[in-house]
């Protein structure tokens, strides 16, 4: 999905995170306000946090200082403009809560369109299409998948393309693959590159990303293919394309997405995300994060060709993670830490 081509960047937007910004559940609302290229956050609605600001709550430098509100009414007294109404948060089962359906549709009457990360698909709810059609906004649905005729298998043709591909993997889900391939791209473009990006996952395509999918939604025997074809696409007009990862080869539960990416990007590089205080998977009691080295054991056996990881993007301290892994390393959420990444990874394109 390319939502660029739906709508004209920055759009005031209104993002929907009741109960969930800040935390890991609300990612795609904290990714949205804090790096998104296609939408311009004007309000955030989180009763829970209501009367703050999205910089005190997310605790990041940089953040704009958007407010957090109690509900959909008074952000769009606060942003009468807003075009569009991004929900940020996706519950337990992807349902679309009751609570929250007035909401929604007040935004809906004062002509916002809705960016949608729901595993309901309002755009199939015949409801939901007439309310749209009522008020003359459009609903887009980020999660669903390509059509049929759009699905194919991987046949190598990525190996044709003359930009070079970055991907971004990790040792576990959650671990940031989506921010460090952001803060990878935004660094090489504020040095002068022309780079684009592809996402993997709806915060990816909300932030705007030049082109994605969010590929568990993809049947797996076409996983590979489709990423093979969005970094085709970014790689015909830009000469460096940084790919975000998901999941991490050595996760039980996921590992067939990631293996399906690496062979899909086919990567001339590889970053590396880790959390060096994480043992055990996210909402996975049984299953322990297997590490750093067998990480990069079962990248750089499993690639085709000579991909290597060459960097290490740590949540812990940079020096430190460096000297035990030998792999430079960075942390994106330091000053430097996404220069230092950029010129490992230039270093050995």
């Amino acid at each position: 999905m390319d939502l660029y081509d739906a709508f004209d960047a920055p759009v005031p937007a209104v993002v929907l995170a009741e109960g969930e910004f800040g935390t890991t559940e609300g990612k795609t609302a904290n990714g949205v306000v804090m790096h998104s290229e296609l939408f311009e956050a004007r309000a955030v609605v989180d009763s829970t946090q209501a009367g703050e600001n999205a910089a005190e709550v997310l605790g990041r430098e940089g953040v704009p200082d958007v407010p957090v509100v109690s509900s959909t009414e008074e952000a769009l007294e606060s942003a009468p403009d807003a075009e569009a109404l991004v929900i940020g948060v996706a519950p337990a089962g992807g349902e679309l809560p009751d609570e929250w359906v007035e909401d929604i549709k007040r935004a809906m009457r004062a002509g916002c369109d809705i960016v949608s990360g729901l595993h309901t698909f309002l755009s199939e709810d015949c409801q939901w299409r007439d309310v749209a059609d009522e008020f003359g906004v459009r609903l887009f649905d980020v999660r669903k998948p390509p059509a049929d005729d759009e699905l194919r298998v991987g046949d190598g043709r990525v190996d044709d393309v003359d930009a070079d591909v970055v991907l971004t993997m990790g040792t576990d889900c959650a671990v940031g693959k989506r921010t460090t391939t952001f803060e990878l791209y935004r660094a090489a473009t504020e040095a002068g590159l022309d780079a684009g990006w592809v996402a993997t996952g709806q915060t990816g395509i909300m932030v705007g990303a030049h082109r994605g999918v969010v590929v568990d939604r993809v049947p797996a025997d076409f996983t590979a293919g489709v990423v093979e074809d969005l970094v085709c696409s970014v790689a015909e007009d830009h000469e460096v394309v940084f790919v975000e990862g998901q999941a991490a080869l050595t996760h039980r539960a996921y590992s067939g997405v990631t293996l399906s990416l690496l062979h899909g990007a086919n990567p001339d590089a590889v970053v590396l995300v880790d959390d060096p205080s994480r043992e055990g998977r996210t909402d996975f009691d049984r299953f322990s994060v297997a590490g750093v080295e067998r990480e990069v054991a079962a990248v750089e056996t499993l690639a085709d060709g000579d991909t290597e990881v060459v960097a290490l993007s740590t949540w812990g301290d940079a020096d430190e993670e460096s000297a035990a892994w030998g792999l430079p390393a960075g942390n994106v959420y330091d000053e430097e830490g996404p220069g230092r990444l950029l010129d490992a990874t230039l270093d050995a394109l």
